[in-house]
């Protein structure tokens, strides 16, 4: 049984109107999942105040409510608990509601602006190839050793995050490797969470939409290493500019990797083909199955993680060289008449950059690069210039298209991108809005051996518009196209 006391354990509050001594029986922030018995906890959000609910929850069967603010009338047969900030006191409940799970295993958070999923995926895949039970929080899905649980958020909410990792608990999971995001640190949906390692990748332009200020998601990334106990070690990329300051106040074991600059763990690239990669790495050469260097500091980053939990150097690097990564990053298809086809979640100016520096870098000879790409809606609209103006400086053709338009108008949004292409590439520019005509001409305008990039959706099977999910898979769609290419 769970009692309103033991779930409060910890938990700093200014006020409580009640005994705290009755059964709860689930935990909610939102009013439409409660149940009778439940605790609702009132969370100030972005787009809607928790508080405007509360009387919605009592009739729904809520027996104790924590809120920031107290309603003007108060039901007596209710337990009230004034806390000054009540997404930290969800978090917090919702850990100690699950029986703090994050304790009872070895749980390991990656973040950063790109290459967060890779790293996240690749850990899970070795350590369970290296024989251990382990679980997977990402973009793409979550998996409880080889399960897999349909993904809605880079970092789910802590009551699902916490149930989760229960889950993982009860199946006798020894690891658990996640995504976290700056969204999640911002929000304290992994305050009360158990690190025992954290990893940085890079950090660029992205989520300002919801920071506002390149600095405000800075901070969100740094806060996350603030928070590492003094057991736990803190992992940062010695090439980006921003891992020593991750670093500067952390209690953490302080470990840095880098191909550049001096680093605790170093790599060299040997080779760099669409076939993979051969890495010069702690004094071994291991040839990888992935491609390109943004990968190479994946693979790093997951080796020196591994050498940090104390895994075997050669069985690491042995099943590392197996490995292929996480869904829609960097997956190409080779179509029968030799056109390349690739499609990459990337989604920023820099994750673009990276993507089309890597083909620049890897292609042979004088083969075209044609690139679809698109803007998500209801985003950060000052990245979109510059990721049109990125791919049209790295490619010989763009199609700008529809990604995700939400609310928004997908004409617009293009219009938003153009702003960013220099006059002199405008002519190799145009625009289709429908995605599957961008992708289908793409292929048309392909002679053999050039290579289309697919940017922006990677693994998503949908595309959402004015609140409707419509099935799209840009793999799929290059697939039905590559028939054609004979």
């Amino acid at each position: 049984m769970r009692y309103l006391s033991d779930l409060i354990d910890g938990l700093a509050f200014t006020e409580l109107q009640g005994s705290a001594d009755v059964e709860i029986t689930s935990i909610a922030f939102d009013s439409r999942q409660v149940i009778p018995g439940s605790m609702f906890v009132a969370v100030k959000g972005t787009q809607v105040d928790g508080h405007d609910y509360i009387g919605q929850a009592i009739k729904k069967g809520a027996i104790a409510v924590i809120c920031e603010d107290l309603p003007a009338h108060t039901a007596a047969e209710v337990d009230f608990l004034m806390v000054a900030d009540s997404a930290k006191a969800l978090s917090l409940v919702a850990a100690n509601f699950y029986g703090n799970p994050s304790a009872q295993l070895k749980l390991v958070g990656v973040t950063g602006t790109n290459g967060k999923t890779t790293i996240a995926t690749l850990l899970y895949q070795l350590f369970r190839d290296l024989g251990y039970k382990a679980g997977l929080l990402s973009t793409v899905e979550n998996q409880i050793n080889g399960q897999v649980i349909p993904s809605t958020h880079t970092t789910p909410d802590p009551i699902e995050l916490n149930r989760l990792l229960e889950e993982m608990v009860t199946q006798g999971c020894d690891y658990c490797f996640m995504e976290v995001s700056s969204h999640a640190v911002a929000q304290h949906r992994v305050a009360n969470l158990h690190f025992s390692g954290g990893v940085f990748t890079n950090l660029t332009h992205d989520h300002l939409d919801y920071h506002k200020t390149f600095d405000s998601y800075l901070k969100a990334k740094k806060a996350f290493f603030d928070g590492l106990p003094k057991s736990a070690f803190a992992l940062t990329n010695s090439d980006d500019k921003n891992g020593n300051i991750m670093l500067q106040n952390s209690q953490a074991h302080r470990k840095t990797y880098g191909l550049k600059s001096m680093a605790d763990y170093k790599a060299r690239i040997l080779e760099n083909q669409f076939g993979g990669l051969l890495l010069h790495i702690d004094n071994e050469e291991v040839w990888f199955k992935m491609v390109g260097t943004f990968n190479a500091y994946n693979l790093l980053a997951v080796y020196a993680t591994a050498m940090l939990l104390e895994q075997d150097k050669a069985k690491t690097l042995t099943s590392l060289s197996k490995l292929t990564g996480a869904e829609g990053r960097f997956e190409y298809i080779v179509a029968p008449n030799k056109v390349i086809g690739i499609v990459d979640y990337a989604h920023t100016p820099d994750a673009v950059q990276n993507v089309l520096s890597t083909i620049h870098d890897i292609r042979k000879g004088n083969e075209k690069v044609i690139t679809v790409i698109g803007c998500g809606g209801d985003r950060d609209k000052t990245k979109r210039p510059i990721m049109a103006r990125v791919a049209s400086e790295w490619s010989d053709k763009v199609i700008l298209t529809s990604d995700n338009p939400r609310s928004e108008d997908p004409a617009q949004i293009i219009k938003d991108m153009i702003e960013g292409v220099d006059p002199a590439f405008k002519r190799h520019t145009v625009s289709i809005v429908d995605r599957r005509e961008a992708i289908k001409t793409a292929c048309m305008l392909a002679n053999p051996g050039d290579i289309i990039l697919v940017a922006g959706k990677g693994h998503e099977k949908y595309q959402e518009s004015h609140g409707v999910k419509s099935h799209f898979d840009d793999m799929e769609e290059l697939e039905e196209q590559f028939k054609l290419l004979v």
